[in-house]
């Protein structure tokens, strides 16, 4: 068979790749900057304001510093549609690896994490799931 034959195949691969790179800049950029916690649950429990009343999230392109009891960094990258993998690389997460989704809607970031990693949340929801844990910020 001919390389010609693969030449189409070959653009739509290498279009879309494009297409993913402008997407995923275009997500950094809305995302950066610092973010408070507005609400928090975990495993379907709501959890009390005080709980994270002095959290906050910055997201600077493909880093992450969380401040809470402790400060933790490393990188996000998002992946297809609303995906994002955390990497801890500082801190008490530091050689983790968690999946999430995320929206942001009406200046409200939302993202559910999969704190056990492995497979992505399916929805915006903890319940039935011990080790899911949904953040709602806002940006500061």
């Amino acid at each position: 068979m001919r390389l010609a034959a693969f030449a189409p195949l070959l653009a739509v691969l290498l279009s879309c790749s494009g297409i993913h790179k402008i997407n995923t800049q275009k997500t950094m950029e809305a995302l950066n900057g610092t973010w408070v916690p507005v609400r928090q649950e975990i495993g379907g429990q709501q959890l009390p304001e005080a709980a994270y009343s002095d959290q906050k999230l910055e997201i600077i392109d493909s880093t992450y510093i969380v401040t809470a009891e402790s400060v933790d960094k490393g990188v996000v990258r998002f992946g297809e549609g609303d995906r994002m993998d955390i990497y801890g690389r500082e801190g008490v997460n530091s050689g983790k690896h968690f999946t999430a989704i995320y929206k942001l809607v009406d200046g409200q970031l939302t993202i559910c994490y999969n704190l056990a990693g492995g497979a992505y949340p399916e929805s915006f929801s903890t319940e039935g799931h011990s080790l899911y844990f949904l953040s709602v910020f806002e940006r500061q």
